[in-house]
């Protein structure tokens, strides 16, 4: 079931429209942009479906922050703002699609669902192993919808070892693709890396970074991690 993120500051309308999705969709809300930012940072959100004027960050800031961060989370503009300059303003700060209020509840669940489905096809970078999705794009980590934070260096990693899983890299290897040909870096950069990312991820049940005495390391799907 996808997660949307509704924000939106008027209290009644927020409980009306989580309650038309609610069955379809996991619900989570926010009173502001300020507030959404701070969820997305503890769980994982398919869609944002946001409304434009709120107190502290309004919805155009809003997908502005997003966009700026590289953040490519459809978002779908709910609001009674309805002039061509309001939409215009939307969709040059990146939102995906926008609807005016009174909300038909049906629609919006058409709109929500097709956003759904392009999302989708542009996510098939993502690797999936068991409840762990690695996100190419995002540089982000979740497990069973919560945010694992690692460093640009050891999100390269493991998202090149579960690329090729089974696969032995050598600490050369390793350090050719991900700090490039030219770099300063010796061998010990990969085993200071490797050693971190093992306990950044240590909770994790479906996958192990193996390290193959004299080769390398290799990437080993546990049977939890397997469809």
């Amino acid at each position: 079931m996808a997660t949307l993120l509704l924000v939106e500051d008027e209290e009644n309308m927020r409980l009306l429209t989580s309650a038309k999705l609610r069955g379809q969709f996991t619900i989570l809300c926010a009173k502001d942009g300020v507030e959404a930012l701070e969820v997305m940072a503890r769980r994982q959100v398919d869609l944002i479906i946001a409304d434009v004027m709120m107190p502290r960050m309004d919805g155009y800031t809003l997908v502005k922050t997003l966009r700026e961060e590289g953040n490519s989370i459809p978002v779908l503009l709910l609001t009674a703002k309805q002039s061509f300059e309001d939409k215009r303003e939307g969709f040059s700060s990146g939102i995906d699609d926008y609807m005016t209020k009174p909300v038909n509840y049906e629609e919006l669940t058409w709109r929500i669902n097709a956003l759904l489905r392009r999302a989708h096809i542009a996510s098939e970078r993502k690797i999936v192993v068991g409840e762990t999705v690695l996100d190419p794009d995002a540089y982000t980590v979740t497990h069973a919808g919560e945010r694992i934070e690692l460093p640009p260096k050891e999100f390269d990693l493991v998202y090149l070892l579960l690329s090729y899983p089974g696969q032995i890299f050598t600490r050369n290897q390793l350090l050719d693709r991900v700090w490039g040909y030219d770099s300063q870096s010796g061998e010990d950069t990969v085993k200071t890396h490797i050693s971190r990312l093992r306990g950044r991820l240590r909770t994790l049940m479906e996958f192990s970074i193996v390290t193959v005495k004299g080769l390398g390391y290799k990437a080993e799907i546990t049977g939890e991690g397997r469809p």
